[in-house]
């Protein structure tokens, strides 16, 4: 792991300080910091029928047909899966990350090129937003895929409100329409996942400050894009083995 600071956080091509190095699968730690890397059982959970419903009223504009979705009745997709993961443990002692500091996390898949440097490919912020808004991207051909945060909200803030304001109007669920879909992307964008030090991290209904592996992050996205509650069926308990109480947190496959 290296750390890139100052004008080197904004080129692909620097190197950066070398924190520390390990093995996969293996815990790496040096002073308060610990990273382990290694595939897991996926702990993120979802009934993807209910997905396909919201993506398709997302898509075409239309009101989604909720009426054979039985929240009772959800299974979730992800049970048995694995996902390659990377946990990054830092304590509140670095001097960056004092109680009270107000962070933002962005994630991005880069791959090396041929002519050096890197070339990225993939980004991820809030949760959801590739499968809602762009579930057709299985090839990462998207430009927002190579995009970065600052360039959010001009290059993709009309798209996501325009698309918002499409299915709550057909859905009858804002006397606003534009205004609705127009916050919503202003509240997405930019794609960084914000957190404030020292504070309850929770993704749902009443704040988004960070997330937990418990949250039910679907069902917060699904209802926020479509201005009403939306049932997923599930809670966090169908992923409790897939959590871990301490560190790296995840059950390895």
């Amino acid at each position: 792991m290296h750390a890139l600071t100052g004008g080197q956080a904004r080129e692909n091509s620097a190197a950066g300080a070398l924190v520390l190095e390990g093995r996969t699968g293996e815990t790496a730690s040096e002073g308060d910091t610990r990273l382990w890397a290694g595939r897991i059982n996926d702990s993120f959970y979802i009934d993807l029928s209910l997905l396909g419903i919201v993506n398709a009223a997302v898509k075409n504009g239309t009101a989604p047909d909720l009426s054979a979705w039985q929240p009772e009745s959800a299974k979730n997709s992800f049970a048995g899966t694995t996902v390659e993961s990377i946990v990054l443990e830092v304590s509140h002692q670095h001097p960056d990350l004092h109680a009270g500091a107000r962070i933002g996390v962005w994630c991005a898949t880069k791959l090396a090129t041929d002519a050096g440097g890197w070339r990225q490919i993939n980004r991820a912020g809030h949760p959801m937003m590739w499968p809602i808004f762009w579930p057709d991207d299985t090839d990462f051909s998207n430009p927002a895929n190579s995009g970065h945060p600052s360039a959010d909200f001009a290059a993709r803030g009309k798209y996501i409100g325009e698309q918002v304001a499409a299915v709550v109007s057909a859905s009858g669920t804002s006397d606003d329409p534009q205004g609705y879909g127009e916050t919503v992307a202003r509240e997405l964008l930019p794609d960084v996942l914000s957190y404030v030090v020292g504070t309850p991290a929770t993704y749902g209904f009443a704040n988004r400050n960070g997330r937990t592996m418990a949250d039910n992050a679907p069902e917060a996205m699904l209802s926020l894009v479509l201005d009403t509650a939306v049932p997923s069926g599930l809670t966090p308990s169908v992923s409790r083995d897939a959590r871990a109480t301490s560190f790296p947190y995840v059950v390895p496959a």
